[in-house]
């Protein structure tokens, strides 16, 4: 074989390996090219975060079955204000809890007023009052609260007023004493387990923050 045809195989050897490492790097393209603003596409974490927004909010549905009257007011409450999640609520509520009760256990309510009804307000400072009159005093630790759970929800398109009912489980040091100091009630150094049962309420998109409790039960 003469030097020419030999260095000709030569470079269509060294051709074809350009073109297949190429292709390895860059793939393959047919067609026309187009541009790349036309080419462009979405990546495909945007895609799954369009699947993702279309899907379930578990801001509901991992504190109320999903498809229940509870999750429907839930979410209708989000589409009154969008800035409300349940979870930052459920997480508000806890600290609420710990600190109107133990205002109640302490008979100095007069801090918390901003965070009751008017109603639930009345209702404490009356037992307040006759535990004085009765010279009764408390003495009360909280140590946490064991369960939290968000009970029912509803909303009233009308006055735009979400309303929230959360069973708490809380455990807590708590003795009464008589005029003489005697104990009535409770035991020092004893824990006890105390439910609850609080609703609380909030007109959605208000300028006001605060949820304020409107009902108590057990």
């Amino acid at each position: 074989m003469n030097s020419p045809v030999l260095q000709l195989l030569v470079l269509a050897g060294i051709a074809v390996f350009l073109i297949l490492r190429l292709r390895s790097v860059l793939g393959t393209r047919e067609g026309h090219e187009p541009t790349r603003e036309v080419q462009a596409a979405p990546s495909p974490r945007a895609h799954n975060l369009e699947v993702i927004e279309g899907g379930p909010d578990h801001d509901i549905i991992d504190h109320v079955p999903e498809n229940s009257d509870s999750a429907a007011a839930l979410a209708d409450m989000k589409r009154a204000e969008p800035s409300f999640g349940v979870t930052e609520f459920l997480g508000g509520a806890r600290g609420a809890y710990e600190m109107i009760l133990m205002a109640f256990e302490r008979g100095d309510i007069d801090d918390v007023r901003p965070f009751m009804s008017e109603d639930v307000y009345n209702s404490f400072a009356e037992v307040i009052a006759i535990r004085e009159e009765k010279g009764l005093t408390v003495e009360s630790e909280f140590i946490g609260i064991r369960d939290l759970t968000l009970s029912s929800a509803r909303f009233d398109a009308a006055t735009r007023t979400g309303e929230i009912t959360v069973r708490f489980v809380g455990e807590l040091i708590s003795v009464v004493r008589g005029p003489d100091g005697e104990v009535i009630e409770g035991e020092p150094g004893k824990s006890k387990r105390q439910r609850d049962v609080w609703t609380f309420e909030r007109v959605m998109g208000a300028d006001d923050p605060n949820w304020r409790l409107v009902a108590t039960g057990e």
